[in-house]
């Protein structure tokens, strides 16, 4: 079960999202305002959007359809079936969001966000802006309703968000360290309550080795949390399994710093893996959880 570099020649590699009826991966190349497309049966890499509104975190609802965050779009999009594209949220109290970073969807159907600064920090991963929101917020839009609200406004920068496999638990991780050596790296565990749309509980479920921050996570069937590692150490640079208590498993080294991973293959057994320029896979002993 090796580690295996797929595809490479992209500058930033983020946010993939597996379409187990195509058997083929999606994921953001965001410098580049693009989406890309790997195709798991031949392993053919070719541009599924551009331009992208300079996208990051993506997803799939259970009605198979995209879920889509924008840096320079600074909204969350859903792709319809039929190739058009319908926008779910891009204001807040009647101003625009940030730079909408990554989604997940629960079983009701609402989609929970985050809103970090870095899409409008500047021209290389979307447009530069002032930012409108006061806070960094992790928002739910009702899935009846369309109401944005927010969820969290504690957080430096929130970043990447996964449910634990029955959804009675939120990760969300915190990068917030890249605005100050004194701010978070970790992630945050939160138990949600759905009928409601509310967190409760807040505590740290891992912290990260300094300088190196996480981005991305996601949860295999058995509550495992898998989280990627970069832009510190380089021995770090990677993927880390944690229990679902928070003591350290394993790690997975890649060569390059990895911002987010997903699960996909057949049996929901390979990880795959953005590193930077390159997209990488590994099957596992683990299946990822049969949610976004």
């Amino acid at each position: 079960m090796a580690v295996e570099r797929v595809a490479t020649g992209m500058r930033w590699a983020e946010g993939p999202v597996y379409f187990a009826a195509g058997r083929y991966l999606l994921f953001s190349d965001i410098p580049n305002n693009r989406i890309m497309r790997f195709s798991e049966d031949d392993g053919h890499l070719s541009v599924y959007r551009q331009p992208s509104m300079n996208s990051n975190g993506n997803t799939i609802d259970r009605e198979g359809r995209l879920i889509t965050c924008e840096h320079s779009g600074r909204r969350v999009t859903r792709t319809e079936l039929d190739g058009s594209i319908t926008i779910i949220a891009d204001s807040y109290n009647g101003k625009r969001l940030n730079s909408p970073n990554d989604a997940v969807v629960a079983a009701d159907g609402a989609i929970w966000f985050t809103d970090p600064v870095y899409g409008i920090g500047g021209f290389y991963e979307g447009l530069k802006a002032a930012p409108e929101q006061d806070k960094h917020n992790v928002y739910r839009v009702d899935p009846k309703s369309g109401e944005v609200k927010v969820v969290a406004d504690d957080f430096v920068e929130p970043n990447g968000l996964a449910f634990s496999p029955d959804e009675t638990k939120l990760y969300v991780i915190d990068t917030g360290f890249t605005d100050g050596p004194d701010n978070p790296a970790h992630i945050r565990v939160f138990d949600v309550d759905h009928a409601a749309g509310k967190l409760a509980n807040s505590k740290v479920f891992a912290e990260m080795p300094k300088p190196s921050i996480s981005d991305g996570v996601r949860c295999d069937r058995d509550g495992r949390v898998w989280c990627s590692v970069g832009w510190g150490d380089p021995n770090e640079d990677g993927v880390r399994c944690y229990a679902p208590d928070g003591t350290l498993l394993g790690k997975i080294h890649i060569p390059e710093t990895v911002a987010n991973l997903c699960f996909g293959g057949q049996q929901r057994n390979r990880l795959y893996i953005c590193g930077s320029t390159s997209l990488y896979a590994v099957y596992t002993s683990a299946q990822g959880a049969l949610k976004p």
